[in-house]
C-alpha cells in the first residue's frame, strides 16, 4: 500500500510539473508569436497615447518572425501609414519605442514650417499634434522643417503624434522592417504612474474610460 500511494504522490507531482511547463512554453510562445504587452512611459504619443497606458501589441499581423534576427518566415503585410508599431530602438535594440508609421520604401518625406509631405503632396496628418507656435527653422534642428529623405527598401519612417514633443524618424533615421515587434492594436490597463505605486491616489488614478479602447 505503501509503495502505491508513494507512485500516486509522484504521479500527481508530475501531472502538475507537465502541466506547468505546457503553461510557460504556451506563455512564451504566444508572447514571442501572437500578442505581447507594453506600457507607455512617455509622451511622445499624446494625445493618442498616455503616460501610464498598458496596451496589447498584434505581433503576427506583420507575419511570422524568427525570435532574434527578425527575419519573416511566414509574411502576411507590411506596416501601413497611420499604424501605431512598436520597435525596436535603432540606435538601442535593447530598447522598444513606439510611434506612428509615416511612409514606407520609396515614399519621399518632408515636412516644412510643421506640415507634412509625402511623395510632394501634402500628408492627411489627421493625428499630428502640434502645441508649439514657433516654427525652427531646418538649422536649429529637424522637428519643424526636414527633409526631403526617401524611406530606403524594407524600411518605415516613424514620427510621434506629438509632433514638437517626439524623438522620431526625423532626428535618428528610419526603421527596419525586421526590427519592428508588431501592431499597438488595445488598451487592456491605464492609470496615472506618477502617483506613489502604493498609494491610494495611484488607485484612484484609474482611467477607467480608456480600458478597451482600440488602439488606432
Amino acid at each position: 500500500m505503501a509503495y502505491l500511494q508513494t507512485r500516486k504522490k509522484k504521479s500527481t507531482f508530475r501531472e502538475y510539473a507537465e502541466a506547468i511547463i505546457i503553461a510557460l512554453v504556451l506563455a512564451l510562445f504566444i508572447r514571442t508569436f501572437i500578442v505581447q504587452a507594453f506600457k507607455i512611459p512617455s509622451g511622445s504619443m499624446l494625445p493618442t497615447l498616455q503616460i501610464g497606458d498598458h496596451l496589447l501589441v498584434n505581433k503576427f499581423i506583420y507575419g511570422v518572425k524568427m525570435p532574434f534576427s527578425g527575419s519573416v518566415l511566414i509574411p502576411i503585410k507590411n506596416p501601413q501609414p497611420n499604424d501605431i508599431v512598436v520597435f525596436k530602438f535603432p540606435r538601442d535594440p535593447k530598447l522598444d519605442y513606439i510611434k506612428r508609421v509615416i511612409a514606407t520604401a520609396g515614399d519621399t518625406v518632408e515636412m516644412r514650417d510643421k506640415k507634412l509631405f509625402i511623395n510632394g503632396k501634402p500628408f492627411a496628418d489627421k493625428h499630428g499634434v502640434y502645441t508649439d507656435r514657433k516654427i525652427l527653422p531646418a538649422s536649429a534642428g529637424p522637428r519643424d522643417n526636414f527633409g526631403p529623405v526617401t524611406v530606403p527598401g524594407d524600411h518605415i519612417f516613424v514620427m510621434g503624434d506629438n509632433r514638437d514633443n517626439s524623438f522620431d524618424g526625423r532626428f535618428w533615421g528610419f526603421v527596419d522592417l525586421k526590427a519592428v515587434r508588431g501592431k499597438a492594436f488595445i488598451l487592456y490597463w491605464s492609470w496615472d504612474v506618477k502617483k506613489p505605486i502604493l498609494s491610494v491616489d495611484r488607485f484612484t488614478s484609474v482611467r477607467w474610460s480608456r480600458i478597451g479602447n482600440v488602439v488606432h
